[in-house]
């Protein structure tokens, strides 16, 4: 009898959770590395983590625990979910206690402020392995559904098909379905970018805009990530994929989504102190539309939403006069 599959999962989030709950009703052994003590416990006491998915029972074959060596000891697998923008930091100080032949998986999507790597380009930077031990699981999963074990799919990417192919089955249940991807670049920027479009949609439903300004912000936004993904050698059909199109209908359309309601915060009129006030957690796309457009400009490629949200969010401009700015941009094909 095969020994069954072990995995680490680095965050004690409401992602890293979901995730570890998918990974533990599939068959393998989980190990939940948690910051704060207090969930550490809850999780282990109670099989719940009431900080982040209250009501939700976790399996018996999940564990936590506040020491990452001893989450990362022997797994096949090691997951990653922390915000985008502290990887550096955290990877760093993990990779000496990661087992020696483990794949790193990345839950997260952004890109890195200053470099704008990708997150997989980050796992590359610090660790300096090899990219056929690193893969991305992305597409339309908002966690709470996902721990609700709601019906989701979603794409397992990795340049060697082998090891994707693994990670699948590690993680496939009769209510998370997985789909492989060689296409790591593409699969990574549909998740980046959907961030940034789900602010600007969020913006125009606070702002009462209705549903045609929702439908052409979502179509031209998935034309601003196939742009640019044409440029960094993605593949385009990953784009009218789950990691793509799915992706980006699920977090411009639900509530569930931190960046649309972010954005619809910001729409109402909050500033942006205020949104973050009264965000409990992490909305990727408030930091990544800033190295999301430096990306784009450094290839060359116009994404004119992108720019909008940046002037919102960063530069203060009230998004009033955001929207007659990028409304008044001068008529083109649509296929340009």
């Amino acid at each position: 009898m095969s020994k069954p599959v072990k995995a680490a999962v680095l965050s004690a989030g409401s992602w890293g959770t979901s995730f570890a709950m998918v990974l533990a009703d599939a068959g393998c052994e989980v190990t939940l590395w948690g910051r704060r003590p207090e969930v550490v416990e809850a999780i282990n006491s109670t099989r719940a983590n009431p900080d982040y998915l209250p009501g939700v029972e976790l399996p018996e074959n999940v564990r936590a625990t506040v020491d990452p060596a001893e989450a990362a000891a022997g797994a096949d697998f090691t997951v990653l979910s922390v915000p985008s923008q502290t990887l550096r930091e955290n990877l760093a100080a993990w990779t000496p206690l990661l087992a020696p032949d483990t794949v790193l998986v990345s839950l997260m999507k952004g890109v890195e402020l200053g470099t704008t790597m990708r997150m997989s380009e980050v796992f590359e930077d610090v660790t300096r392995w090899g990219r056929d031990r690193i893969a991305v699981v992305t597409g339309p999963n908002l966690a709470r559904e996902v721990a609700s074990r709601r019906p989701a799919a979603a794409v397992v990417a990795c340049t060697d098909e082998a090891v994707a192919q693994r990670l699948q089955t590690a993680c496939h249940t009769p209510y998370f379905r997985p789909y492989t991807n060689t296409d790591v670049v593409g699969c990574e920027l549909g998740g980046a970018v959907k961030n940034v479009i789900g602010l600007a949609v969020g913006i125009a439903d606070g702002m009462g805009l209705g549903d045609n300004a929702k439908g052409s912000l979502i179509t031209r936004g998935l034309a601003e990530t196939t742009r640019l993904g044409l440029a960094m050698g993605a593949d385009p059909l990953t784009f009218s994929g789950l990691a793509g199109l799915g992706d980006l209908v699920a977090t411009c359309s639900s509530p569930l989504s931190r960046n649309h309601t972010f954005g619809t915060n910001l729409g109402k009129g909050m500033t942006l102190q205020e949104t973050i006030a009264v965000t409990r957690q992490t909305a990727e796309g408030v930091k990544s539309c800033e190295s999301v457009a430096d990306l784009a400009r450094r290839h060359g490629v116009e994404m004119p939403i992108t720019e909008t949200v940046v002037d919102i969010v960063h530069e203060g401009k009230p998004p009033m006069v955001a929207l007659k700015e990028l409304m008044s941009r001068s008529a083109k094909p649509e296929r340009r």
